[in-house]
């Protein structure tokens, strides 16, 4: 695990960014404290900060590997952990290759010389890859099929540079001449979804690698992106009364990958709230570690906090538990830096919680899994749920089905069967953009009135439809939101906070061989008697303890709604909407006017204000200069 920060340059110079390099690598010191260096040719220059995870006392970054008559031909820096690497080493050794080390990194560098591209199709786990080829002068990039771990880059006149953290290349702006215009597209985006949406982000110049993709990048050269990764979700119906297989083949899917990402030289944690999730991970990972620690973090007011259910499932499974309590007070004062850590702003409140939940965690382990994905995979959200009680409009012919969606407009908010006629009119690709709705475009015109409806989410969703014509309805939500809201903003949020605080966080669920069982997993076993995520309930009732089997998910409620009307945190939204410099973004006379009817119960703007809220605190760090995010270790740089 490390963060990684590179470039290759246009003119054979790469000696004279050596000092850039070092300087920028500070920034992101807290996804490696453990050892930070620097390496080049002429061509190419890598940095790294590590995290020590496995084979602490070797596998050092760059790392520096050649075949037999061509020494120290690649190297590569990579961000991320391998679980499958014991079994890729001894693959590769009967093919011929020697290894020097017993980290996970060499396999990937002694497979991309032995398969090329494909290794990416080899590799179990989450990564980002950089390896150049002193004998090709090639670059390539590698991000892991879901996105767990994060691969910016910008290319400009000096070369490409490519980053773990988008703050890194920032502050090389200067030296490599790079414009740090914000990218308007980008912010629609943004306040549309409540994340940005790959492979944008806030700045017009900085991109990111998507996940499932390669990138190959020659001095002076483009960055030619190439997807490896293409979910199918070829499901069949299964035969009845073979159900049972199938939960097996889950069960055994998920305690194969559970078991692989518990490989560390280090203690492996878990963190675990009400859910059904991260209970099936804790329930398995305390099969490989008889001392294992759980944590969970909650708030005091009454239902925000599953602080209760979480505690009763680790005393069942026999783990040590660990809670933190979040008060309004400490929620404020952490935005700042949530927002520093995370480069472009994601407006989700329950980042906010995982922060301090992951800092507790920070001072007794240094791995933890989590339950990330199992949603995406499984069809664990309630809104999968909708084309099932949509499907009489189906029957519908098209111009009747507009007539009443004209029909629903008219009638008066909260009138019975308003919302069913609304969401009947409309097609899939129409209604269904994830599950961060946060404004429709007459709310965002209200407070963003340059807003064009060209730029609305559709932009966003509509080459993912495309590619999921072949689907079945649920399967087409799934996908849609493995390439938007999981990748956009939980597997963000798990990713920054938690190297925010040093912490590894590891997603079983998210593993190729579980995905390959779950890919398959027809509707009606997803979304079947009055439940989501049915065959993987099924598959855990001889796992996890029965009070939380079927369960309702709420992963860490926060009271957003409640706080922003009252006076937690009322005066201080009301202080940060006087005080940013944005006006020639937001109508902030009009996101004042959201806050004090939001106060006085007029609308639910929560998650609207939340929104706004967040990309001016981003903004007044990374843009006007003017909020100290209060990161303690000051002798990096903070301000850009």
């Amino acid at each position: 695990m490390c963060g990684l920060l590179g470039m290759v340059t246009s003119h054979s110079d790469a000696a004279s960014f050596v000092d850039a390099i070092n300087k920028a690598l500070p920034c992101m010191r807290h996804r490696g404290p453990d050892e930070a260096g620097a390496w080049h040719d002429d061509t190419a220059v890598f940095g790294f900060n590590r995290l020590s995870i496995i084979d602490l006392e070797h596998s050092h970054q760059p790392l520096r590997w050649g075949p037999e008559g061509q020494p120290h031909r690649y190297a590569m820096t990579f961000n991320g952990e391998i679980y499958n690497y014991i079994e890729l080493r001894e693959q590769l050794e009967e093919a011929g290759y020697s290894f020097y080390t017993e980290g996970d990194g060499e396999p990937i560098i002694v497979g991309f010389h032995h398969w090329g591209a494909d290794v990416v199709r080899h590799l179990r786990g989450m990564f980002g890859i950089a390896i150049w080829d002193t004998y090709e002068r090639t670059l390539f990039l590698a991000r892991d099929q879901f996105g767990i771990k994060p691969l910016y880059y910008a290319t400009t006149g000096a070369g490409t540079v490519f980053a773990s953290e988008k703050k890194c290349i920032l502050e090389m702006a200067q030296s490599i001449g790079l414009g740090l215009e914000l990218d308007r597209r980008a912010i629609e985006h943004y306040v549309d979804l409540q994340y940005v949406p790959e492979p944008e982000s806030l700045h017009e110049e900085i991109r990111r690698l998507e996940s499932g993709c390669t990138a190959t990048v020659t001095p002076g050269g483009e960055v030619k992106q190439e997807r490896y990764f293409r979910p199918q979700f070829p499901a069949q119906p299964v035969p009845k009364g073979t159900e049972q297989e199938l939960f097996d083949r889950i069960a055994k899917a998920l305690e194969d990958s559970v078991e692989k990402h518990m490989r560390a030289d280090v203690t492996v944690g878990s963190f675990l709230s009400g859910g059904i999730d991260s209970t099936a991970i804790a329930t398995l990972a305390k099969r490989h570690n008889d001392n294992l620690l759980t944590f969970t973090t909650g708030f005091e007011r009454e239902g925000y906090s599953e602080v209760d259910v979480a505690a009763e499932s680790a005393a069942a499974i026999g783990a040590e538990h660990i809670v933190k309590i979040v008060s309004p007070e400490e929620y404020a004062e952490a935005i700042p830096k949530i927002m520093w850590y995370l480069d472009d702003p994601v407006a989700d409140p329950s980042l906010v919680p995982l922060y301090f939940v992951a800092q507790e965690a920070r001072k007794h382990v240094k791995v933890v899994l989590s339950g990330e994905g199992a949603d995406e995979l499984f069809g664990g959200y309630t809104i999968y749920k909708e084309p099932l009680s949509l499907a009489p409009f189906e029957k519908i012919p098209a111009p009747l089905r507009r007539s009443l969606g004209k029909l629903s407009k008219m009638m008066p908010e909260g009138v019975k069967g308003k919302s069913l006629l609304d969401r009947g009119s409309m097609t899939m690709e129409e209604r269904y953009y994830g599950n961060a709705r946060s404004f429709n475009f007459e709310q965002m015109q209200r407070v963003i009135p340059w807003a064009k409806r060209e730029w609305d989410h559709r932009e966003v969703t509509a080459p993912i439809y495309e590619q999921s014509r072949h689907m079945d309805p649920v399967a087409r939500m799934q996908h849609l939101d493995l390439f938007t809201w999981m990748r956009g903003d939980i597997l963000v949020k798990a990713d920054k906070i938690n190297m925010a605080h040093s912490l590894e966080l590891r997603v079983p669920f998210l593993d190729k061989e579980v995905f390959r069982v779950a890919e398959a997993i027809p509707y009606d076993l997803k979304i079947s008697h009055g439940t989501t995520k049915y065959a993987l309930r099924k598959a855990m009732e001889q796992i996890v303890p029965p009070h939380v089997l079927h369960r309702k998910k709420l992963g860490f409620p926060v009271p957003m709604r409640n706080w922003l009307a009252g006076d937690e945190l009322f005066g201080w939204a009301q202080d940060q909407i006087n005080a940013s410099n944005t006006e020639e973004i937001f109508d902030k006379k009009a996101v004042l006017e959201m806050l004090k009817e939001h106060r006085a119960g007029v609308s639910d703007h929560s998650r609207r204000l939340w929104t706004v809220l967040s990309f001016m605190v981003w903004h007044g760090i990374f843009v006007e200069h003017r909020i100290d995010p209060g990161i303690e270790d000051r002798d990096y740089p903070v301000y850009l």
